[in-house]
């Protein structure tokens, strides 16, 4: 379903973890970031970019390769891949893909496609990188942490700030990769929203928002998570479930987010 749209941005969000899938568009070029989940919500996202698309050029910013931000690839088989280098040469391509087999094996799920793993026209390799698409500016900021091969974009001039799964308002951080470097991403999250004139936010889960306040709010608390992590394992958890509506459905994410933040600090010791 559409969950916000104004003249140049559409946002879908699922009805799995409101995971949200972003279009935006101009004269002459269609962006759209991590199409997904179920088939029903694909085709309708689908259906909206060939409405739309004409001769454009349709890309995908793929913003990490968790399964179910790239479960939707094989329906837009014409559109040029933006995303890390880190995602393009990942040495589990074949896991990923098999988890997409699983999910549908497990729902009975049965799709008018065949899902890959994507393959990459525009591989990312720094921090500021730009690539110009019609009147869009598009600049890259490498965010590992949550995976290793996560990317924060900002579009300009029209002040899109795309995070993946960072800053979210209904997650609070899951830390699958490494906990150094997800502090570092916040550290950058920071740098982007004090050096970017940022209008809007999308996550990766939650929802859209053109509210500054609210954007530094979302930082501040994951930031708070971070942080204090482990310095206080009670007060942390108090933290989120009052925050977060559905922590009791993420907790064993937390715990896991607790075992690998331990691993590094004694490796750092």
């Amino acid at each position: 379903m559409i969950h916000y749209k104004n003249e140049f941005l559409t946002v879908f969000q699922s009805s799995l973890y409101q995971t949200t899938s972003a279009i935006i568009q101009t004269d002459d070029v269609i962006i759209m970031t991590d199409p997904n989940w179920l088939p029903h919500e694909i085709q309708a996202i689908r259906e909206y970019v060939d409405q739309e698309l004409g001769d454009k050029q349709l890309y995908i910013i793929y913003t990490h390769s968790d399964f179910d931000h790239i479960i939707g690839s094989g329906a837009f088989p014409e559109a040029k891949v933006i995303a890390t280098e880190e995602l393009e040469n990942h040495e589990q391509k074949k896991e990923i893909v098999q988890k997409i087999q699983q999910f549908d094996q497990r729902y009975y799920i049965k799709r008018d496609y065949e899902p890959y793993y994507p393959s990459v026209d525009h591989a990312i390799t720094s921090d500021g990188e730009k690539l110009n698409l019609g009147k869009l500016t598009l600049t890259f900021y490498k965010a590992p942490g949550h995976t290793h091969d996560g990317l924060f974009t900002v579009i300009e001039p029209l002040g899109i700030l795309l995070t993946g799964d960072y800053l979210s308002n209904v997650e609070f951080p899951f830390i699958c990769s490494s906990y150094i470097d997800y502090k570092k991403t916040m550290k950058k999250a920071e740098s982007i929203l004090e050096h970017h004139s940022i209008l809007i936010h999308v996550p990766g889960h939650g929802t859209v928002t053109d509210d500054r306040a609210e954007m530094t709010r979302r930082l501040e608390e994951s930031l708070y998570y971070i942080n204090h992590l482990l310095q206080d394992e009670e007060e942390v958890e108090a933290f989120c479930r009052e925050r977060y509506s559905f922590f009791e459905g993420m907790k064993s994410i937390h715990f896991e987010n607790l075992e690998i933040a331990k691993r590094e600090a004694e490796r750092d010791e």
